[in-house]
């Protein structure tokens, strides 16, 4: 693996540091917005720069971010969040009540804000929305009837158009280029149903 493809799954230490809503958002900012100051993350987050200046010194020392090489002084230091995918074990995976309640904060505060970044999308004037970017955006929900293969089948699929994705246009520059979100979900309902008869490809689409 590539520093860029690599997994990383969180250590306790590395668990407990990002274990904070604030910080799990500034690790956000710096996946979705690129490398930012921390002057310029705190106007993003609505704190002040001391504030943030603390929270990345503590993302640092686990290295879930890193300062960009050649870029900024002793004064205004630029961080981003290295290349590569995290691992955050879910809380029934760690041994300690401690650890269990880091691992549900930091999953249950990711979930939220990419709630809160689907939504802003939905409710987004459609004048805010560059001309050639308006019929780009989608969002797609079905239910299948699926044995655990034929799942984990899908899923394959699923991540070898991710991967196809990010090797096709990673580091792309240019004055149409924008950051975009990439979501893939697949996962199976609490309660298993038996078969029914007639269409369970109820896919519904929303662009």
């Amino acid at each position: 693996m590539t520093n860029e493809t690599q997994v990383r799954t969180l250590d306790a230490g590395a668990l407990k540091a990002l274990a904070h809503p604030l910080r799990v958002k500034i690790f956000d900012l710096l996946a979705s917005r690129g490398p930012q100051t921390a002057s310029s993350l705190a106007a993003l987050v609505g704190e002040t720069s001391g504030s943030t200046s603390y929270h990345l010194r503590a993302l640092a020392a686990h290295d879930l971010i890193r300062e960009v090489e050649g870029r900024g002084t002793a004064r205004e230091r630029w961080w981003e969040r290295p290349k590569g995918r995290i691992d955050v074990p879910g809380p029934d995976d760690m041994t300690s009540p401690a650890n269990r309640a880091a691992a549900q904060i930091v999953t249950s505060e990711f979930f939220r804000l990419r709630h809160e970044t689907l939504m802003s999308y939905l409710n987004r004037p459609q004048s805010e929305v560059p001309e050639a970017w308006s019929e780009v955006g989608i969002t797609i929900t079905t239910h299948l009837d699926m044995t655990p293969d034929q799942a984990m089948s899908l899923r394959q699929e699923l991540e070898a158009i991710v991967e196809s994705a990010i090797e096709r246009y990673r580091g792309q520059t240019g004055p149409d280029v924008r950051r975009v979100s990439l979501r893939a979900e697949l996962f199976d309902l609490p309660t298993p149903s038996t078969a029914v008869q007639g269409s369970t490809d109820d896919a519904v689409e929303e662009s």
